[in-house]
């Protein structure tokens, strides 16, 4: 089959669009052409010798749907053929910007299993194509491959953003680490502080809070129209054993998160959204690589109950009773936190003692007890919650995270030690699945786990996973065993 005859010149105008700086450059480094006709005549070159070159890519571009596999044969000077098998696809997305949503095409991406990258993208088929492979994707995966093609299941609607959550989504969205640009940057980008308040540190004192609440101002405007561009509309369903999702306002996704592939559900919130009673819910599947999108969101915002209601929907983990570390990590952290803030007092001493800068050093020495307060919210913070079913790990102050991961879906379970942990008896233990960032990246863990109890919760992680594993086999094939004896019933007319 053929892409669509419309990608021809979408896809021409892109190649433009990306080389606009190359044209800008070549019209001004070049006295032949000038002013506007010049670069309209530069633009139109380059315009339709993209169109000739996009033209032979869509002769020489094809693609095949069968029973096991996507066939994919691809190149203008070198030719590339693919065979990607259905059973490895695992996520099937379909994006249309406001240029394409007015053509009626759209972009098909295909995601598979450990793949580092988008496997495959079908630019440009129409809107009604694009649905259709996702739609026949979906069922083949199913297995229902020797099914005549019916009408869909209906859809049964689990979630929708309203105006109200979108707003709250900007406001919330608010990375809060920008309010450290106020005491690190403004006193080296304002020197006249000191000559108007003669002490740069009592100018930060006074500017501070304005500082602060311009940059509050400024990124939730910002968060907020990306909140609305990103999310507008969105809206998530469930069919059959696939979550169905449609996003954004600009560039519309819509997109299916197969059940069988999700490795952890993610409820993240930051300070605003507790205290608010808000929490967004993010599921990770494998066919993403840890830099792309692997976490889709399935919920932006929503209340906190809800979203644990949207969770368990997904994955049905019991009521959460988290066992907190030791008191021993709470003081490795004072000390941790005590080092830092004493390193900064004695840097503002050293520079108001030896240098010709006039400092009120002694301000500093408020962060001896916010370090305090620092490590305690750090430990308060930590926990892990180990089930039947499912291991339950939370952690983060600013934006807490707690991940629920399946036992059949771990890959790797291991506990480790550095050099401080070791003197306080402590180790964290990490749980790595198909779907997270890898050993030596942000993963599922519980840190700073007393050590004797992290090798027992490897030792039971271990174990759990081996018998969820021999459970869901036997389970698989009872119900392999019952589709044969179904079909074969079918076949004879007897009972079997």
């Amino acid at each position: 089959m053929k892409l669509d005859s419309l990608s021809i010149p979408v896809r021409a105008g892109e190649s433009v669009v990306r080389l606009a700086w190359i044209l800008v450059f070549a019209l001004i480094g070049s006295p032949t052409f000038g002013g506007v006709s010049g670069f309209a005549t530069v633009v139109v070159g380059g315009f339709v010798i993209a169109l000739a070159y996009q033209l032979v890519y869509y002769q020489r571009f094809d693609y095949e749907l069968t029973e096991e596999t996507l066939d994919i044969a691809s190149g203008v000077i070198s030719r590339r053929n693919r065979e990607i098998p259905i059973g490895r696809v695992q996520n099937v997305d379909i994006s249309r910007n406001v240029v394409q949503r007015a053509l009626g095409v759209a972009q098909i991406n295909l995601e598979t299993a450990g793949g580092s990258s988008t496997e495959a993208s079908l630019r440009y088929v129409s809107f009604e194509e694009a649905k259709r492979l996702q739609s026949e994707i979906g069922r083949l995966k199913r297995g229902n491959a020797s099914e005549t093609m019916t009408e869909p299941s209906p859809e049964r609607e689990l979630f929708a953003v309203s105006r109200k959550e979108l707003v709250l989504l900007g406001i919330i969205g608010i990375d809060l680490r920008l309010l450290s640009i106020v005491t690190v940057v403004l006193p080296v980008i304002s020197p006249s502080l000191r000559e108007r308040f003669g002490d740069p540190l009592v100018g930060l004192a006074v500017t501070a809070p304005l500082a602060a609440a311009a940059i509050v101002a400024l990124a939730a405007l910002v968060s907020g129209v990306l909140a609305l561009t990103n999310y507008y509309g969105f809206r998530l369903a469930r069919r059959n054993d696939e979550l169905l999702y449609e996003r954004g306002l600009f560039q519309r996704f819509s997109g299916t998160i197969p059940l069988e592939k999700v490795q952890t559900l993610t409820v993240s919130e930051n300070v605003i959204a507790r205290a608010l009673g808000y929490a967004s819910l993010a599921v990770e599947t494998a066919g993403y690589a840890p830099s792309d999108e692997g976490s889709q969101s399935a919920v932006p915002l929503a209340d906190r109950r809800r979203v644990f209601d949207l969770a368990r929907s997904i994955e049905s983990f019991d009521d959460i009773s988290f066992e907190r570390p030791p008191k021993r990590a709470r003081e490795r952290y004072i000390v941790r936190y005590g080092i830092v803030a004493s390193l900064a007092i004695a840097v503002s001493f050293a520079a108001d003692r030896y240098t010709g800068l006039t400092f009120a050093w002694y301000v500093t020495l408020a962060l001896l007890p916010l370090a305090v307060v620092a490590a305690h919210l750090k430990w308060v913070n930590l926990g892990y919650d180990v089930q039947s079913e499912y291991v339950v790990l939370r952690e983060g102050f600013w934006t807490r995270t707690i991940t629920v991961v399946p036992y059949y879906r771990v890959q790797t379970v291991l506990d480790s030690q550095t050099i401080f942990q070791r003197g306080r008896r402590l180790s964290s233990l990490v749980v790595d699945t198909a779907g997270s960032s890898g050993i030596t990246n942000r993963q599922p863990r519980a840190l700073d786990v007393d050590d004797d109890r992290a090798a027992e919760l490897r030792e039971t992680v271990a174990d759990r996973l081996q018998e969820t594993v021999r459970r869901r086999r036997s389970q698989r094939r009872k119900e392999r065993l019952r589709s044969i004896e179904a079909e074969l019933h079918e076949t004879s007319g007897e009972p079997v």
